[in-house]
């Protein structure tokens, strides 16, 4: 599992130069994104360094999880009552419908919720700062902060473990 931490930059170079210093501490490229108010994402940031906005993945596994044990526990109720008639593949089916639709729901929903780097940075955000954002295990990660901190980078107190990076 990785984990996630977020450094605050003033500007597009500085943000440059503590990804250089997380890439030589072993980085990899897909694990660092960057994070900035909208203005300056689209003048200045690469498609493929900006991190998603949204809650998306994160919601559409919730729902999922959610709806999939929600199918299953009715499922094995309607199981239980004789009058019902519902065997174990109708359990199964309930399951995997319930799933589908907590899935859908998730997604629908998470679109619309700011992503939790972006919720809970929002000032720093707002203020034109650029947030450098690393996901990575602990190991690269125990070299690679104090390397990007002595960029002049500013670590910003997030660390939580990710499973959808």
């Amino acid at each position: 599992m990785k984990t996630r931490c977020v450094f605050s930059t003033p500007d597009l170079v500085a943000a440059r130069a503590a990804m250089a210093a997380a890439r030589a501490a072993g980085i990899d490229d897909g694990d660092i994104s960057l994070v900035a108010r909208e203005d300056i994402e689209l003048e200045k940031i690469p498609d493929h360094l900006m991190q998603g906005r949204n809650d998306f993945y994160p919601a559409a596994v919730r729902g999922g999880v959610c709806g999939g044990g929600t199918g299953l526990l009715l499922g094995l109720i309607a199981v239980a009552v004789p009058p019902l008639g519902v065997t174990l593949a109708g359990a199964a089916a309930m399951t995997i419908a319930g799933a589908a639709f907590g899935t859908c729901i998730g997604e629908m929903v998470g679109f619309e919720v700011p992503d939790v780097v972006s919720r809970k940075f929002k000032d720093e955000i707002a203020a034109g700062r650029i947030l450098v954002v690393i996901d990575a295990s602990k190991d690269k990660l125990g070299v690679a902060e104090p390397a990007v901190a002595r960029t002049g980078a500013t670590p910003l107190p997030f660390h939580a473990h990710t499973a959808l990076t």
